[in-house]
């Protein structure tokens, strides 16, 4: 709850903001409006993707975490220790979340609800590949362990690069879709400075001409955005805690 108001706060700002800004070029409050719905929702996606990014920048480091896995075990090291190691030598993403690992095996010394709650707060496919991997060990003995992380590791790092690939590429689509879209308010926006631009959408059809490029505008991006979201890998061993 604190984020979403935290968004609509910094929307509310924005919109507020480019109302001021769009209404002292055009001096028309018809042609600012839409200005002031775009600018808020597209704050409130901005803010609402950080989430998603972060999420991407943590499936880019599970490699990492493997290797990690492997250097502790290697020395030595239980699976409980090389995995309250990451807390301090992993990847500075995850530090926060394996320190609170620790903390609660620390606390109830209970490893598999620890590592469980591990999958519950990752929430993703690649988590619980290398999580469900070490509760195995765990209970049936690691002899295969170090062959198994290596594996999943090659896997991994394959998976990531190939969606990298495919996110480039859609990367460029999408951009070019962003600027079509936009293309026409900025170019409303450049004719809206002529007095004869402002009378004209000051009119019912013109009115009518802004209504309908909103709703068509928004249509298209939510339609460009579902054409190029990439499918997310469905978590196998899932369980809620």
């Amino acid at each position: 709850m604190k984020d979403v108001n935290r968004r609509a706060l910094y929307s509310a700002l924005t919109s507020v903001g480019a109302t001021l800004l769009v209404f002292l070029f055009t001096n028309s409050m018809i042609i600012t409006l839409p200005f002031t719905f775009f600018s808020a929702v597209i704050t409130w996606i901005y803010l609402k993707n950080k989430k998603r990014k972060q999420d991407a920048a943590i499936s880019l480091v599970w490699p990492e975490v493997i290797d990690h896995m492997i250097s502790g075990i290697h020395s030595g090291l239980s699976l409980s220790e090389a995995m309250v190691g990451l807390s301090k030598r992993g990847p500075e993403i995850l530090r926060p979340a394996f320190e609170e690992f620790h903390k609660e095996l620390q606390q109830s010394g209970n490893f598999v609800e620890a590592v469980e709650r591990l999958k519950v707060q990752f929430d993703s496919h690649s988590s619980d590949q290398i999580l469900e991997a070490i509760l195995l060990a765990k209970f049936l003995g690691g002899s295969e362990l170090l062959q198994i992380f290596r594996t999943l590791g090659d896997f991994l790092r394959q998976d990531l690069s190939l969606r990298k690939e495919i996110e480039i590429k859609h990367g460029w689509i999408k951009n070019s879709a962003h600027l079509s879209s936009a293309a026409p308010w900025l170019l409303l926006l450049l004719l809206s400075s002529q007095p004869g631009t402002t009378e004209a959408f000051a009119q019912p059809a013109g009115i009518a001409i802004l209504l309908l490029g909103i709703a068509l505008t928004v249509v298209a991006y939510i339609w460009m955005g579902r054409l190029g979201r990439l499918p997310k890998s469905p978590r196998v061993f899932q369980k809620e805690i």
